[in-house]
């Protein structure tokens, strides 16, 4: 159908009638297959052309990818100017400029504070622009939001100093909530709402505008947002008694310290559709906040999976003490994702030994990263120390399901990478280890006349019956550079996938 359409439009123009002989209908449907670029450029052409290529058919869904630089405003307002009003399904990344953030990096002492507080306003001028845009949307059925203050905080942008520079008196940061506020409660069909890493755009209080109706149909909620300089921070932002109108959900996803024993006991209430896939953060800060001691228990997981027998959970952890992290790897917990990302503390080889010991039957994937700038060149830590089996190569042997398996800044030998490799062998779709991270035995080292690394390859390889070979450049893998906004993705697609 789309190449009849182009013979068309083409036959007109040849014609020498040319293109206004179609009827606007029909232009709208040759436009619908252009990729949404092609179709702002092809908007420049004539009046009835932009008339017919911002046609609400052709906006139903938006995708947008902000770095918080000025020179998007005037595009981004234009955009939304045409298609706020009746787009149905808007996901939104607010994310630092790679360039910008390596700048800081390198900078942090002196870069310039006028620069910092810039880009930040900037940041929150295009929220506000995004949210007053589809403020009296009343169709939305989706709205995803992304903000990576992960990494801002990370480089010690999301001060107390720096936002206050740029939002003294929290004008913009309170016009935001409201904003948000009042497109829950306009809406009337959303089934599907994301915010994540963001910068307090929900509050303790927002679930209690979307009305009934609206908590009724929806499938999806997902409230990760960072409030760091709020003193309503401990409180949490959503509680057993509002989850109680959110009766279909499908998918949740929440910091592990919202996720309560209580929590679970209403979702695992026969009122409650059963819930298929829970996304949980566990954050060093929240941690900080709240005390482990309302986590849900076993018994609490037992009863939310007789309830929600194919519930499969994905947990991302930053910064956990072992300590806490044995405490909240309850054994019952359907695990089929955990994500492992630190700058000040290492996970024990005795985690991965629980983590292998009961989550065999479901773990699909185990990404395991370490900064190893975050710890001042000490080394990097070596799971195997002092143990008669490495942590990893029985995490092969005894998760079955494992396919997805990423090591950065650990120490991995390159005999155990091997065994790994030939243990789980095609099944595991994806092996992604930094260069830096792999080590050899002396043995190794001294006993062959060839390359190790070349031996390596060749041998991890085989195990895995394709080619591999060890990440050059981790810089190239969004995983290894922007861990939030992968587990957000990730945790979007997981939760699609049902």
């Amino acid at each position: 159908p789309n190449l009849g359409g182009f013979v068309l439009l083409s036959m007109a123009l040849c014609s020498g009638v040319g293109a206004s002989c179609l009827p606007n209908e029909l232009i709208v449907h040759i436009f619908s297959f252009l990729p949404a670029n092609d179709r702002l450029r092809a908007s420049a052409v004539c009046s009835r052309w932009r008339e017919c290529l911002f046609h609400p058919l052709l906006w139903q869904a938006l995708r947008l990818s902000l770095c918080g630089s000025p020179a998007e405003r005037p595009r981004l307002e234009f955009l939304l100017k045409k298609c706020g009003a009746y787009v149905r399904e808007l996901e939104v990344e607010f994310v630092a400029a790679d360039s910008f953030l390596q700048d800081v990096e390198a900078q942090l002492d002196t870069y310039a504070e006028e620069q910092l507080v810039n880009r930040l306003e900037d940041t929150l001028d295009q929220q506000l622009c995004v949210l007053r845009s589809i403020r009296t949307n009343r169709n939305l059925q989706k709205l995803s939001f992304f903000g990576d203050t992960g990494s801002l905080q990370e480089q010690g942008i999301l001060a107390q100093t720096y936002l206050s520079s740029v939002d003294s008196n929290r004008k913009k940061i309170k016009e935001i909530q409201q904003l948000f506020e009042d497109i829950l409660r306009n809406s009337r069909h959303l089934k599907w709402l994301s915010s994540g890493f963001m910068l307090e755009v929900v509050t303790p209080s927002t679930l209690s505008t979307v009305s009934n109706p609206c908590a009724n149909v929806m499938e999806h909620l997902s409230l990760l947002d960072s409030h760091i300089c709020s003193d309503a921070s401990s409180a949490p932002l959503l509680t057993a008694v509002e989850l109680e109108r959110f009766v279909n959900l499908s998918s949740l996803a929440l910091d592990f310290c919202d996720f309560t024993g209580e929590t679970a006991r209403v979702l695992a209430n026969s009122n409650h559709v059963p819930l298929l896939r829970l996304s949980l953060v566990a954050h060093e800060f929240s941690l900080m906040q709240h005390s482990l001691d309302n986590i849900p228990e076993d018994e609490d997981w037992k009863a939310l999976t007789r309830r929600s027998p194919n519930l499969r959970v994905y947990m991302m952890h930053f910064d956990i003490k072992n300590d806490d992290l044995l405490r909240i790897l309850k054994p019952s917990i359907p695990l089929e994702r955990i994500h492992f990302d630190s700058y000040f503390t290492c996970v024990s080889g005795a985690a991965v030994d629980l983590i292998s010991r009961q989550y065999g039957k479901f773990l699909t994937h185990f990404i395991l990263m370490e900064d190893l700038l975050g710890r001042d060149f000490t080394g990097r830590p070596d799971l195997s120390d002092n143990r008669n089996e490495d942590p990893l190569v029985l995490l092969a042997w005894k998760c079955k399901n494992l396919r997805y398996l990423v090591i950065h800044g650990y120490m991995v030998w390159a005999h155990n990478l091997i065994a790994i490799a030939r243990l789980r062998g095609s099944n595991l779709k994806v092996l992604e280890v930094t260069e830096e991270s792999i080590d050899f035995d002396q043995e190794e080292l001294c006993g062959h006349d060839e390359d190790p690394m070349h031996n390596l390859i060749e041998q991890v390889s085989l195990g895995l019956g394709r080619p591999w070979g060890a990440v050059m450049d981790n810089e190239s893998l969004g995983i290894f550079t922007e861990p939030a906004r992968h587990f957000y993705r990730e945790m979007q697609s997981f939760s699609k996938d049902i």
